[in-house]
């Protein structure tokens, strides 16, 4: 293509996009005449800290980044890391007559298109172009077709930005002074907190229900074959007429919700069961009804993030890290999107392709069109689809790995959304028989069948619940009529418990925050990353749990905050956000009434729903600001908001070093205090597992007095497990060049707090014990270490069997131990502890293994640690598997790199009044070579994730 063909212009024309890997891809789309350059994602922002204001603001502006009695106006600065990125960016404009931002087609991108303009303030036209696919077609259409800055966008995105820094600056210190230092609030994240701790509190409130039903197995007398079974399972659904309760018929306090339902205990049950053991049976009636299903509707941002959590094991941010790299590479269209819409040209190559690989008889006779359910959805964007014009299949990719399954989600998930309804027939047979004792009893059954499978051939969507029907299952049932006897082969009396519940996946935590209209779908990946990197939730498999820490900041933020915990205000806010994006309300009239609150009413508000919501809320008159909230904090008393009650006069407190459990006042007699674990969930600490902790032995031991030495030596229960130690005399120098540190050895497995003695500790003080020398002279010391009991001599390492091995092991025994091949990884000369079956993502062999850090699974290439919940013995597959797609969703581990040691610095030359042309080459060449150091080690992180809130 020549530099003239797309805009009738000569000269060189600068593109700037947002990742190195995505202007990889399009330049070599554009040509000679184009110089395609990353900005690395943003290239400013707000101020991280005061050190980062210029001198000449002071005050609070210093510290919130933010003039709030200047029209809220934003204090910018080009980031530390994007200083020579933007310097290189000058560069290339002085050497160009056009520039063309083709950042991101959402908000945040056009905020970092404007951001480039502001900071770059370019001399040449200057041209928005956008594209949600990066091919060839698409990206030659986007500099034909450019477009203004939509300030619009703009101006909503900063709005967002500056709620956020207002919202996070005034209330994290809050937390700080009343929790614990280093933990942050959010707009958005503070809210997903509180979900998941209300789950948790629902979860230690539930009381469970035992309830007992019955099921029969009941005959036709024919002979059967799979089309047309002999016998159909029924479950028991009525006696006399009324219904057997179930568990959906239990509140979460284990009671019935209404008596109009029969509630069989274990007693009734069996009696039930024996009195219709010799009953005749008969169909009493059959109901026919057509089955139809239509297929799922494309992804967006957010279904692809439940479907490939379900799916896949993928975490949210995993998912739009790997669907990032798709999207810059051409494979995908624009990951971040609420829209469901396919363009014309997407729903000719899906109907194409089913035409090709499904048939004819699959496709419909008009092209699907799906509705946005999304409020305040951008519809001019396009679902998540495979890019260009035809598809291509999964093995036309090339793509392997995590790329590859993800690709072949969308693209299935793309092509079942133009195939034809399944359709077929679901049955339910009622079964009635008269009990000994008099009692009409009524079984039931239900069976579906699929005559035409259609998108079913292509697609079948997941279920959060791992016990679900999912919609291809089919149940047949005899071919039966009203009035036909039936033979009771079977029928067996069956117990069940109400369970609590479940606790939020990943996948069911997105889909509750966007039901609940909380937040944006771009930035659920980055919030439930944030949410779990502050510690607030840890997984335990797939499922959040909140930690200790985070019932005391959600206690803190309900009860001080409650408005800014809400979940309608917070909708309310975001729909605010959005009518400021459309050009129907004022940025800062709103943010003046958010920060300052306002008298009479919500002050900038543009028309009656809002104000009207506004004033709904239930502050009265006086709609009270963030300002005043946090204004007040003597009010806040901390040791209160981090207590809570356990039953049995036992308070769970949740201190600077973790959670503990605490009977009676400090220093009053009879108190009491344990640690509590910090990866226990919250509704496994009962009563009775409370009492437990506070049995333990705590405190010092004290053992006895070195003879030697006269120290006094004690055994204590550490963070890392119990151990012995020294106690040193007062005035001993604990720092320093005289500093001395006391003896410490770690116990043996075999040895607890309540049963080691002086003499063991004496012994294990005693360590290292020095074995002897090798022939060249070379010391061999025995060790106890953190992996268990070794040898060394020099850096060479070798594991020994057993502990006592370190008393009594002969240098002759060492050096034949020396004297054998080093072992790589005790782990892979054992074998494997249990075989699990094949991984249903990688295809290799599952097996579970006794590693250095303990039991884990592996297929080869990924290894997980078991949890503490996990056995070797009771392990599933399934487990397994789970394990292994959650650790690979974190990615490889990163390696620490050794800082290079200063270069000596040499005496300088004096250098020449003017740099040459020459130099000033080089020099030029120098910064734009680190420039892209820099920006390569960037681009995953700044492309793949969009603003915290």
């Amino acid at each position: 293509m020549s530099p003239t063909s797309e805009t009738g212009h000569a000269g060189r024309r600068l593109v700037i996009v947002e990742s190195p890997a995505k202007a990889k891809t399009i330049k070599g789309y554009l040509g000679p005449g184009y110089v395609v350059e990353a900005s690395v994602g943003h290239i400013r922002d707000l101020p991280s800290g005061a050190a980062e204001v210029p001198e000449k603001y002071t005050g609070e502006v210093r510290r919130l980044g933010v003039d709030v009695e200047h029209d809220f106006q934003p204090i910018y600065v080009v980031n530390a890391d994007k200083k020579a990125q933007v310097r290189k960016l000058k560069e290339l404009l002085a050497e160009s007559d056009e520039l063309f931002l083709a950042t991101d087609e959402d908000r945040e991108g056009e905020a970092i298109a404007w951001h480039l303009q502001e900071v770059l303030k370019p001399k040449v036209p200057v041209h928005r172009m956008v594209f949600h696919e990066i091919t060839k077609e698409a990206i030659r259409a986007a500099v034909a077709n450019p477009r203004q800055l939509n300030k619009l966008m703009v101006d909503a995105q900063e709005t967002r930005r500056i709620l956020d820094r207002l919202y996070g600056y005034e209330v994290s210190p809050v937390l700080w002074k009343k929790v614990m230092r280093g933990l942050s609030a959010g707009r958005v994240q503070s809210v997903a907190t509180r979900l998941v701790v209300e789950r948790e509190r629902e979860r230690i409130a539930f009381r469970s229900a035992e309830y007992w039903d019955l099921t029969g197995t009941f005959g036709t007398g024919r002979t059967g074959d799979a089309s047309d079974p002999s016998a159909l399972n029924a479950r028991l659904s009525a006696v006399d007429g009324r219904r057997i309760a179930q568990g959906r018929d239990f509140g979460p306090d284990g009671q019935l919700k209404s008596d109009q339902v029969l509630h069989l205990d274990e007693t009734n049950a069996h009696a039930l069961a024996a009195a219709l053991q010799n009953t005749s049976f008969a169909v009493r009636s059959v109901e026919s009804k057509p089955y139809r299903r239509s297929p799922y509707a494309p992804f967006r941002t957010t279904t692809l993030q439940q479907e490939a959590s379900r799916k896949l094991g993928f975490g949210a941010k995993s998912t739009m890290q790997v669907a990032q790299k798709l999207y810059e590479n051409g494979f995908i269209t624009y990951m971040r999107t609420d829209s469901t819409t396919l363009s014309a040209t997407a729903v000719s190559a899906a109907r194409a392709q089913v035409t090709q690989l499904y048939g004819a008889s699959y496709l419909p006779d008009k092209p699907r069109t799906y509705a946005g359910k999304v409020k305040n959805a951008q519809e001019a964007h396009e679902a998540i689809r495979p890019s260009g014009d035809r598809f291509r299949t999964p093995a036309e990719t090339g793509l392997t790995g995590d790329q590859f399954r993800l690709y072949e989600l969308i693209w299935k998930r793309t092509v079942a959304s133009q195939m034809k309804d399944a359709v077929g027939n679901s049955v339910t047979v009622k079964i009635a028989g008269t009990s000994s004792d008099g009692r009409d009893a009524e079984f039931s059954a239900s069976g579906k069948t699929i005559t035409f499978h259609g998108f079913m051939k292509a697609y079948v969507e997941g279920a959060d619940d791992p016990n679900a029907e999912l919609d291809d299952r089919e149940r047949r049932l005899p071919q039966v009529a009203e009035g036909d006897a039936l033979t009771a082969e079977e029928i067996t009396v069956d117990g069940h418990a109400t369970k609590p519940p479940a606790r939020y996946t990943e996948a069911s935590l997105v889909k509750e925050l966007e039901e609940r209209e909380i937040g944006r779908p771009s930035t659920y990946a980055s919030i439930i990353g944030t949410i779990l990197d502050r510690g607030y939730v840890f997984k335990k498999g797939t499922a959040l749990v909140p930690s200790f820490l985070s019932f005391a900041v959600v206690n803190l933020l309900e009860t001080h905050f409650g408005r800014l915990v809400d979940y309608d205000f917070t909708a309310r806010m975001e729909d605010d956000l959005d009518r400021i994006a459309r050009g129907e309300a004022q940025s800062v009239p709103w943010l003046k009434r958010f920060y300052f609150g306002a008298a009479d009413g919500p002050e900038g508000v543009t028309d009656a729903a809002t104000a009207a919501a506004a004033a709904g809320n239930g502050d009265g008159d006086h709609l009270g600001g963030l300002k005043e909230l946090v204004t007040d904090l003597g009010a806040i008393d901390a040791r209160e908001i981090s207590s809570f009650p356990i039953g049995d006069g036992i308070m769970l407190r949740v201190g600077r070093y973790g959670p503990y459990v605490e009977r009676g006042e400090k220093d009053a007699e009879g108190h009491q205090r344990a640690d509590v674990p910090e990866d226990m969930a919250p509704d496994e600490l009962t009563v009775e597992y409370a009492e437990e902790l506070l049995a333990k032995p705590s405190g010092d031991f004290e053992l006895g007095v070195d003879p030697q030495s006269g120290h006094q030596i004690v055994a204590r229960d550490g963070r890392y497990g119990p151990y012995v130690t020294e106690v040193l005399p007062d005035g001993t120098p604990k720092t320093g060049k005289n500093a001395v540190k006391p003896r410490t050895a770690s116990l043996f497995k075999s040895m607890s707090l309540d049963t080691v003695t002086l003499a063991d500790a004496l012994k294990l003080m005693s360590l290292p014990r020095v074995v002897g020398t090798d022939a060249e002279g070379v010391e061999i010391t025995a060790q106890n270490g953190r992996y268990g009991p070794y040898l060394k001599k020099g850096t060479d390492s070798r594991s020994l069997t057993g502990e006592e091995q370190l008393f009594d092991i002969t240098l002759d025994e060492a050096l034949a131990i020396y004297a054998q091949p080093k072992q790589r990884g005790r782990a892979a000369a054992k074998p494997p502890l249990k075989e699990l079956g094949t991984d249903p993502v990688s295809g290799s062999p599952v097996v579970v293994k006794d590693g250095r850090f303990g039991a884990y699974v592996t297929d080869g290439e990924t290894n997980a640690t078991l949890r503490t919940d996990d056995s070797v013995e009771e392990i599933t597959p399934e487990r397994g598997y789970e394990l292994l797609a959650e650790k690979r969703a974190k990615g490889p581990a990163k390696k620490k790199t050794a800082k290079k040691a200063p270069a000596k610095k040499t005496t300088a030359k004096k250098a020449p009044a003017k740099k040459t042309t020459a130099a000033k080459k080089t020099a030029a060449k120098k910064t734009t070579t680190a420039a892209k150091k820099t920006a390569a080690k960037k681009s995953s992180a700044s492309s793949g994730t969009k603003t915290d809130e």
